[in-house]
């Protein structure tokens, strides 16, 4: 697996999502209180973009009518068909044994540990064919 810079730690606040692009593939990545998840920007369902979606809290209930929320914007839930998954690990509330959002690792890097060479620059061979006229003014 190959590692991509997709943003600064500070383009993400904490609470927000970006939509990245990698080698061809939707991933939305997240920030949760300083912590970093990506996902499939599709939905397994039928494929809805999933960083449109909501992010929300975790509802559970012990008795009717008695709900607790828990969790805070530790869930997306899916735009078109209200589907919810958990950002850290992609699995799906409404189907965890069978489906999971595909799950993307992210870690920060300091940027001083990627500008470490050395570094090999691509040449291309340069022929000159033909003199010019050059009239300075």
């Amino acid at each position: 697996m190959s590692k991509h810079v997709v943003a600064t730690v500070a383009e993400l606040l904490p609470g927000g999502r970006k939509l990245v692009t990698v080698k061809g593939r939707p991933i939305a990545v997240f920030n949760l209180g300083g912590e970093f998840f990506g996902l499939m920007n599709r939905c397994p369902h039928q494929g809805a973009a999933l960083c449109a979606g909501d992010l929300t809290g975790l509802m559970t209930a012990d008795t009717p009518g008695e709900y607790r929320m828990s969790r805070p914007g530790e869930i997306i839930r899916c735009p078109w068909h209200g589907w919810e998954f958990d950002v850290r690990t992609g699995q799906s509330w409404c189907e965890p044994s069978r489906i999971k959002a595909k799950q993307y690792p992210v870690e920060i890097t300091a940027g001083d540990a990627l500008v470490k060479g050395p570094y090999i620059a691509e040449t291309i061979a340069v022929a000159v064919e033909e003199d010019y006229l050059v009239v300075e003014v």
